[in-house]
């Protein structure tokens, strides 16, 4: 009886040890877990290991002999890290931790994605909580083209979401993406993550609208150039097939110099055609903001100078998920606009450095070896080559495709909603708080650039969807950006919106509550609120820097083709290094 009960004594005692487990082994959760509940764990064994297993499984039947002996169930194997998925209970665990081959065991923990931090900063992860991903709604992205590729299937079915393709390059009826820009872009759209996603990845790169589709309407060559004509007759097409694809969003990430009013322009024209015809058109700013004669000032591309459409300027998401330390980029074109000094842009969103779809061998993607995305970003013990699957661009094209992607999502919620409506909301919900001034020097030049947040540099403020989605405001009347006036006598900068606009008609849309109260900033670091005065005397706003006739309204010194713009007609709008 005696040797019974020393027998006994000694089979708890080592029962009790081993359920104390290796905790330098086990990640903190499961440290001392001796529960009856299985949980589903990772097990990363020595590198050695499958070297001591025979069979037909190797390396995985011996996992599967150590984690049967303890009850539980091997789910996968994980090569990658020498590991396994397993479900053990308490006692399982703290067990393994203590054979000499065991490395490290922890949760197989649930995975938050690690977005490109523009999905962050918009709020766009609350949209897809509450399913709205842009489902059923449709996309003409007029560009350079859309590449083939895994982000932009029907999840894991190998059916493209790029559900119509048409080229007006003249000669070449490819449509795919030569140049790389389009494909980018429609990524940022309705990219659904699919090659960034899972246990292997550190980084997810999902579009806002990860579940719109696309119409891919290629109008940009290989060098990213193409016409007024080639533009339009895309957006005919897409006029043309709305019902067919449910199009309700354009996005134009290009642009080019403005030559006369927008009543005249035939590129605005067109889009106030597609505008009429049920269609947001999201058009990039331009990248012009380090225009030194101006500070960037009027230096808005056609057709983002058009009243209806919704022009969007370029913001740094910093390298953070939160938005509250976001800055403007200096590059981002400024208004008011030449010729008809139309206020723009209507909303900024992140377009600084943002990873996104690549097009293979692509010029871009050739002649930017810097913005090549190493696998080790993204993939976890990925090696320092150049992924095949993303890129990175930065511009105010990108951020086009951002709010394009919030307008998807918008739509998808409440189908109902006209172009004006969406362009109001977004503009009374955006986000109001900045700086006053923001500065940054270019590293090759040494130039510093000083923006100043007013509403020619951020417009209504920093798109939201969340705040979007959660709004039920619904204007009554257009949502045509307003003109500013200026006045001589008093050097002051007043805002006149269009008799049929839905602004100041009430409170709720009063120029405070859209553009924000406070967001009009002198030179001295004093505000200008209350009335419809944006600047004082003391301003940048003097006659001799922007309003002055030779500089904003002449056509020789800021539209000059051997100045600013170049003889390029027509080009997609990107910064191929982006700003730090």
């Amino acid at each position: 009886m005696k040797r019974l009960l020393i027998l006994l004594l000694i089979a708890t005692v080592t029962v009790s040890a081993a359920a104390q487990g290796n905790n330098s082994k086990l990640s903190p959760e499961l440290q001392g877990y001796t529960g009856t509940k299985q949980v589903q764990v990772i097990v990363q064994y020595a590198p050695g290991t499958q070297l001591n297993c025979s069979g037909l499984l190797g390396f995985l039947g011996c996992a599967l002999d150590d984690v049967l002996k303890l009850a539980g169930t091997i789910l996968g194997e994980l090569p990658l890290i020498n590991g396994v998925v397993a479900l053990l209970d308490g006692n399982g665990i703290q067990n393994l931790s203590n054979q000499s081959n065991v490395v490290y065991i922890s949760t197989d923990r649930p995975l938050t994605p690690s977005l490109s931090n523009a999905a962050a900063a918009v709020n766009a992860p609350f949209a897809w909580q509450s399913n709205y991903t842009g489902a059923g709604i449709g996309v003409a992205l007029i560009d350079s083209g859309v590449s083939n590729h895994p982000d932009l299937y029907q999840g894991i079915l190998p059916f493209s979401r790029v559900v119509y393709q048409q080229s007006f390059v003249p000669g070449n009826s490819s449509t795919n993406d030569q140049y790389g820009h389009g494909t980018h872009v429609a990524g940022l759209i309705a990219g659904d993550g699919l090659s960034s996603t899972g246990p292997l990845y550190s980084k997810t790169f999902k579009g806002i609208a990860p579940g719109a589709n696309i119409v891919n309407l290629r109008v940009l060559d290989a060098n990213g150039s193409g016409t007024d004509s080639e533009v339009i007759a895309a957006i005919n097409q897409a006029i043309a097939l709305k019902s067919r694809y449910n199009i309700r969003v354009i996005n134009l990430s290009l642009g080019r110099a403005v030559y006369e009013t927008y009543k005249l322009d035939p590129l605005c024209q067109a889009v106030e055609q597609a505008w009429k015809n049920g269609i947001v058109v999201v058009v990039a700013a331009g990248n012009n903001g380090r225009y030194q004669p101006t500070d960037g000032y009027a230096t808005v591309t056609s057709p983002g100078n058009d009243p209806y459409v919704i022009t969007v300027g370029a913001m740094k998401p910093m390298g953070t998920p939160t938005r509250v330390d976001d800055l403007i980029a200096s590059y981002s074109s400024k208004g008011p606009t030449v010729v008809d000094a139309v206020v723009k842009p209507d909303i900024v969103a992140p377009g600084n450095l943002l990873t996104s779809l690549e097009a293979p061998n692509s010029t871009l993607y050739n002649e930017l070896p810097g913005n090549h995305v190493p696998y080790s970003y993204y993939v976890k013990g990925g090696s320092s080559a150049s992924s095949s699957t993303y890129f990175t661009l930065s511009g105010t094209s990108m951020a086009t495709g951002i709010v394009s992607g919030v307008v998807a999502d918008l739509l998808q919620k409440s189908p109902t909603l006209t172009p004006n409506q969406v362009k109001a909301r977004l503009m009374l919900t955006a986000y109001k708080s900045f700086p006053e001034f923001s500065s940054t020097t270019d590293p090759t030049s040494g130039i510093t650039y000083t923006d100043q947040y007013d509403v020619f540099t951020i417009g209504a403020g920093y798109v939201d969807v969340e705040a979007a989605l959660n709004s039920t405001a619904v204007a009554k009347g257009t949502a045509m950006s307003p003109v500013a006036t200026f006045n001589s006598n008093t050097n002051q900068v007043t805002m006149t919106g269009d008799p049929s606009a839905v602004w100041n008609t009430s409170s709720a849309w009063s120029d405070a509550a859209v553009w924000g109260g406070s967001q009009f900033v002198t030179t001295g670091g004093a505000t200008v609120s209350g009335s419809n005065v944006l600047w004082g005397s003391d301003a940048v706003w003097g006659s001799n820097v922007l309003w002055g006739s030779n500089v904003l309204w002449g056509s020789n010194v800021l539209w000059g083709s051997n100045v600013l713009w170049g003889s390029n007609v027509l080009w997609g709008s990107n910064v191929s290094g982006g700003e730090k």
